[in-house]
């Protein structure tokens, strides 16, 4: 990772952080779940949440159920404009189920407020997020995640699932992307 280290100005939270916050929200999530009378289903956010979205599963125990579903709202910059496209539906039925939003990020608010709203409308049970960053400083959207694994200063994150122009998710923990690289 020494290649791609050099573009990174700081690590916020190393691997080893990650999988502690994971742990510590996958047992919350057990609890909260544990007398579900339909297993809950994991609806992972494509594509940054898929990273936090495999280690998540390893540390429930509980059965769960998991579905895809890809927004977009960053469309290649550094901040979210504001317009969230649905790209990939959900393939499951939704109806009456207890679904958990899988986010590897929760800023501006926008793309989850959009999906809470969109997951209603679908009449499930219940809607709860689990989201691997919160960077509350950047929220414009009064909305929180139920689970939160990190809480991030309001600067622009990469690795661990987390993006620039695709670029970067496979680092295996979360940093600050070098200025010059984005500007």
């Amino acid at each position: 990772m020494e290649n791609l280290k050099k573009d990174i100005e700081k690590v916020l939270f190393s691997h080893e952080e990650i999988v502690v916050a994971t742990k510590r929200v996958a047992e919350q999530i057990t609890e909260d779940y544990k007398d579900s009378e339909k297993d809950p289903v994991l609806l992972c956010t494509l594509k940054g949440a898929l990273p936090f979205m495999a280690e998540l599963m390893k540390q429930l125990d509980i059965h769960v159920v998991t579905d895809f579903i890809d927004v977009a709202s960053y469309h290649g910059g550094t901040e979210s404009t504001g317009s969230i496209i649905l790209r990939k539906d959900v393939t499951m039925d939704l109806e009456n189920r207890d679904v958990i939003v899988v986010e590897d990020i929760v800023d501006t608010g926008r793309t989850l407020k959009h999906l809470i709203t969109y997951l209603k409308e679908r009449n499930v049970k219940s809607v709860a997020c689990a989201s691997l960053v919160d960077k509350p400083e950047a929220r414009l959207i009064d909305v929180q995640a139920d689970y939160i694994g990190v809480i991030s200063p309001n600067e622009f994150l990469v690795g661990y699932g987390l993006d620039y122009e695709e670029r970067y998710r496979n680092l295996p923990y979360i940093g600050v992307l070098k200025e010059e690289i984005y500007k």
